[in-house]
């Protein structure tokens, strides 16, 4: 049993193939566009990652430091008193880029402290306490740009795979696949050409 054929014979399969391969690409040329704003959008996360990471390092430590100041001088039990009731709240943004959903920004709420709680027996506690708030909302744009890079790396890594198997397997393969049809097409037209010379060349002797 013979093979089905790919393509139908004649013009009806060039024209299909033509269809593919420009449809193919159409979808290279697409999917590098959006490589492209992916990988622009990645190296700003990047540089908003690092910077973000240092400030959170960099005011954990002090926060560290001046908390240690405080124990130092009024105790360990002045740090339970100077902590207030109430929790912060952190509230994340989600957007969308080239149909990928990923945190956008936050907004850190810290909380507030009643008027009736006690305050800080020490300056260096009231420090920590600043730098603490201020290091969890470093803390926090860190993780949202890194959580962010990292849904954006995966859909960079997909889409230059599939732009890779598109110009490398599919549209070469179409390309080659279109030339044997043309080729095909001209023998075809050729022999019919020559078919046509030969029945008008004989016709007159029939007569």
């Amino acid at each position: 049993m013979s093979a089905r054929p790919r393509q139908p014979p004649g013009r009806a399969g060039r024209l299909r193939l033509r269809r593919r391969l420009d449809a193919a690409q159409r979808g290279a040329d697409l999917l590098e566009r959006k490589l492209r704003l992916l990988l622009d959008r990645l190296r700003a996360l990047e540089d908003t990652a690092r910077a973000a990471e240092e400030r959170w390092r960099a005011l954990t430590a002090e926060a560290e430091e001046w908390l240690l100041k405080g124990v130092v001088i009024a105790g360990e039990g002045a740090v339970a008193e100077a902590a207030p009731a109430a929790t912060g709240t952190l509230d994340v943004r989600w957007a969308a880029l080239m149909g990928v959903r990923h945190p956008d920004g936050s907004h850190w709420t810290p909380p507030a402290r009643d008027p009736g709680e006690a305050l800080a027996r020490t300056t260096a506690l009231v420090h920590a306490e600043t730098a603490y708030r201020d290091a969890v909302g470093a803390g926090a744009e860190y993780a949202v740009a890194r959580t962010a890079a990292a849904l954006l790396t995966e859909e960079a890594t997909r889409t230059r795979q599939r732009v890779r198997a598109l110009r490398r397997h599919w549209i070469p393969r179409l390309t080659a696949e279109l030339a044997a049809a043309d080729q095909a097409l001209e023998q075809a037209e050729h022999e019919e050409s020559v078919r046509r010379r030969w029945a008008a060349a004989e016709t007159p002797h029939r007569r």
